[in-house]
């Protein structure tokens, strides 16, 4: 491992030049992948590996048409690379268990059986196994039990993975049954196009990425930006002029040079009037939602959020409610602004 400075903190992170492609192919040459799950993660890491030469099957209800459909349609061939879910558990000797977090508790009873001894149970989540008391995935002791979980949605995964680039993934070994577990993770990690792995536990995993997606990635950020809108919106400006000051400068042009070099060099690339209220305010928006972000911590550490999550997933009209709330959100005015606003966009040359 590499020991690299993290700010003052060092930390052991592998990378592409410690352990190779063509090691992983080495570590996972006599392995059969069987992806379970063909809907968010699963696409991008399938296909990640096939191209990098890893032997992969897909395991996927034929009752849900548009993703058996989409397997079909990405090169998997039915009865030979393409099976049931409870078909390609059997095959695989290593079961990436990529379906959702209600759905990985519900096929639980079809898997379990599946994992004789010496296979590798594969994680990209750590939260059925973490509230194990609230989803009943309890892997058998005689099983690698292994996590890697890109920092992406999968889209991003394969994206930057045709783009010669890779997403960072952390990874976890929660039980090393053939003494190998680390050395598998690390392989997959590789073949699915991570940029470097840093270690982790199922546990920080899952309490690191549900406050993440509730805080600063999706619902902070979505909260925040319908606050400023409404308000510049109170104020007698346009959807046009509030929508670019509230997301478009943010996401093509400020975001962007956070992601070059920084905050700090951002913010020495606009103008000292910007400079000088970001920092003055940036303190304000820190105390005011410190709170919350300990209140949304202690609710997932507690497993309160896990609950939430199983019961509302599970209720029988939960995807009728899904997409009453997304069309609600994508048809309120900012994003409908943002809709007229990218269509607006030169095209690239």
């Amino acid at each position: 491992m590499a020991q690299i400075d993290f700010g003052g903190v060092t930390e052991k992170v592998v990378t592409r030049e410690e352990f190779p492609l063509s090691k992983a192919r080495e570590v996972l040459k006599d392995e059969v992948v069987a992806v379970i799950g063909y809907g968010v993660q699963g696409p991008a890491q399938a296909l990640n590996m096939k191209d990098n030469g890893i032997n992969v099957i897909i395991g996927q209800a034929p009752e849900f048409k548009n993703d058996w459909d989409r397997a079909v349609a990405d090169g998997f061939v039915p009865g030979v690379t393409l099976f049931t879910v409870e078909e390609a558990a059997k095959r695989g000797t290593i079961i990436q268990y990529l379906v959702s977090d209600a759905a990985q508790r519900l096929l639980w009873p079809q898997i379990k059986p599946c994992l004789t001894a010496g296979k590798a149970l594969y994680f990209s989540h750590g939260f059925s196994v973490t509230y194990k008391e609230h989803t009943g995935v309890v892997p058998p002791q005689d099983v690698d039990v292994i996590l890697c979980a890109p920092k992406g949605s999968g889209t991003s995964v394969r994206r930057n993975f045709l783009a010669g680039a890779g997403i960072n993934s952390s990874y976890s070994v929660f039980n090393d049954y053939t003494g190998r577990a680390e050395e598998r993770v690390l392989a997959l990690g590789i073949a699915i196009g991570s940029g470097y792995l840093f270690p982790t536990t199922f546990e920080k995993e899952v309490y690191s990425d549900l406050t993440g997606e509730r805080g600063v990635l999706m619902g902070a950020l979505a909260g925040i930006m319908e606050a400023q809108y409404q308000v510049l919106r109170e104020n007698g400006h346009s959807p046009s002029e509030a929508f670019n000051e509230t997301v478009e400068e943010l996401t093509q042009s400020l975001i962007r040079l956070v992601d070059e070099k920084g905050m700090d060099w951002m913010y020495a690339n606009c103008s000292a009037t910007a400079q000088r209220g970001a920092l003055d305010w940036k303190p304000k928006f820190r105390d005011a939602t410190m709170p919350v972000f300990r209140d949304l911590y202690a609710k997932v550490s507690s497993g309160e959020e896990c609950v939430r999550v199983l019961n509302s997933t599970g209720a029988p009209d939960y995807r009728d409610q899904l997409n009453a709330e997304l069309n609600e959100l994508g048809g309120s005015e900012m994003w409908r602004a943002g809709a007229a606003v990218r269509k607006l966009r030169p095209e690239k040359q």
